[in-house]
């Protein structure tokens, strides 16, 4: 198995997870809500969730796995943007931080597999 595939992998299920968070637990809406974006919660899961079968779908299809490491990537930045904005400690930025890098590192290697 490849660092591609693993990497995928990781962040898909970690994105599978979260998504199901959001509908099971009320912190990751009230943290929506905290960031003054409770009307766009279900558009930002939305695209986590695209983002995560295309990741999967991606390493059978590299452009759909370059658009989607590309797509999260850039939804992580600006989670990240928003707890720095909104005074989050660097602990609690962390995820956002890890996973904006693990799939820009995704994006990477997509790109370099063309």
């Amino acid at each position: 198995m490849n660092i591609t595939k693993v990497c995928s992998i990781f962040s898909s299920i970690s994105f599978f997870v979260y998504v199901a968070m959001y509908f099971v637990t009320d912190s990751l809406q009230n943290d929506f809500k905290r960031f003054e974006l409770e009307q766009f919660g279900l558009l930002i899961i939305l695209l986590e969730l695209f983002g995560a079968v295309g990741l999967i779908v991606g390493l059978k299809y590299n452009p759909l796995l370059t658009i989607s490491s590309l797509g999260l990537t850039m939804l992580m930045l600006c989670g990240l943007l928003f707890r720095i904005k909104y005074g989050d400690s660097v602990l609690v930025s962390l995820p956002a931080l890890f996973y904006m890098l693990l799939n820009g590192y995704i994006c990477y290697l997509s790109l370099r597999k063309r």
